[in-house]
């Protein structure tokens, strides 16, 4: 269903009330403004916990860190969990969701997209370059599935969590840093 732009307004509003009710309780609920889509469709109220364990494709914690622990980590049902937020999952629930066959993407991975666009407007206006939309696009896929990629194999490979990979990549690239160049290392 199609809400239109007419609701615009009270979603702006909705996420302020959001934001107040984390500012006064230190917690995100369901706090919503009078007029909002919220009370136009109709939805059924869950509790935080419960949204962490519904039967989804795809978990994205992105709000919050430290939302998936070793005590909820169990009855997470998703496949896959891909980190938005910073630290969502926390490290002693690393080995039951690996247990459980879960695929967590790392936040420093599924984050590194922002991090790289940053490094791009950076690049543009030290060197005077205006890049078009595409162009960032462009150069961000070609970066981000390489990432993906370079992750995804060391995972496979060593038998890693991508978190474990993650890191070992950027432990990889530290030492070469430390110790010279790649073409030092390749001699």
């Amino acid at each position: 269903m199609y809400l239109g732009t007419r609701y615009f307004g009270c979603a702006t509003m909705a996420v302020a009330s959001i934001y107040e009710e984390r500012q006064r309780s230190r917690r995100v609920r369901a706090v919503y403004c009078e007029q909002s889509v919220c009370e136009i469709v109709d939805h059924d109220a869950i509790s935080n916990d419960d949204l962490l364990c519904l039967d989804v494709d795809i978990l994205i914690p992105a709000a919050l860190e430290g939302v998936i622990t070793k005590e909820n980590a169990a009855a997470i049902r998703a496949p896959y969990i891909v980190e938005v937020a910073n630290g969502p999952v926390m490290s002693s629930a690393d080995s039951v969701l690996e247990k459980n066959g879960t695929v967590v993407v790392p936040d420093v991975l599924a984050n590194a997209g922002g991090v790289t666009v940053s490094y791009f407007e950076s690049v543009q206006n030290l060197q005077g370059f205006k890049w078009t939309l595409e162009e960032v696009h462009s150069r961000l896929q070609a970066i981000m599935v390489t990432a993906f990629g370079e992750i995804w194999d060391l995972t496979t490979e060593r038998k890693l969590s991508m978190r474990n990979a993650a890191f070992a990549i950027q432990r990889i690239g530290e030492a070469v840093e430390a110790h010279g160049t790649r073409d030092y290392f390749g001699n």
